[in-house]
């Protein structure tokens, strides 16, 4: 029996820019600016799998994988992006919004959850938009993304640990 598809949209949200949306299912055309262009994705033993379009191959290859996270190499480039549903898209945009503000030095849990995983340790260099650890609410994943960069200077959790809305996940020390 095939599996139904509950969405009828996708978004793909690049580290860096703008979000793109998608309707399902996915047509094998691309819409730059008005205008519809064909594309195939297609996969061979010679040349591996690789876009076709406008009779040229352009190479693919995913790189990483996780969490509706992406990295993929795209004809010699590197692409970081995530796909998500409108409801995952919607939870990242609450989540994003109830960050703390950058000039408070702390990154804080937005709901209570168990933290399920640390992707950083202290002394670690981070950038704005860097994931720091995964905090499971209601037996849904959630990345918690620094608004600071600089320098994780504590961490408040550890792999396991139980936190409330607005507790410490990490200070930060602005470089």
């Amino acid at each position: 029996m095939g599996e139904r598809i509950r969405y009828r949209k996708l978004y793909v949200l690049p580290t860096r820019g703008r979000s793109h949306q998608f309707s399902l299912p996915l047509k094998e055309s691309i819409r730059i600016g008005k205008r519809d262009y064909p594309i195939q994705l297609k996969n061979d033993e010679r040349f591996g799998t690789y876009v076709l379009w406008k009779n040229r191959k352009y190479p693919v290859e995913v790189v990483r994988s996780g969490q509706n996270s992406y990295e993929i190499l795209f004809n010699d480039i590197t692409y970081n992006f995530t796909v998500e549903t409108p409801f995952s898209y919607r939870r990242r945009r609450t989540l994003t919004k109830a960050i703390q503000s950058p000039l408070s030095g702390e990154i804080k849990a937005p709901m209570p959850g168990k933290i399920t995983e640390v992707l950083v340790k202290e002394g670690d260099t981070i950038s704005s938009g860097d994931t720091i650890a995964v905090l499971e609410a209601m037996k849904m994943e959630n990345e918690i993304i620094s608004a600071i960069s600089g320098t994780i200077a504590r961490l408040y959790v550890k792999q396991g640990s139980t936190v409330m809305k607005d507790d410490p996940i990490a200070a930060v020390v602005s470089d």
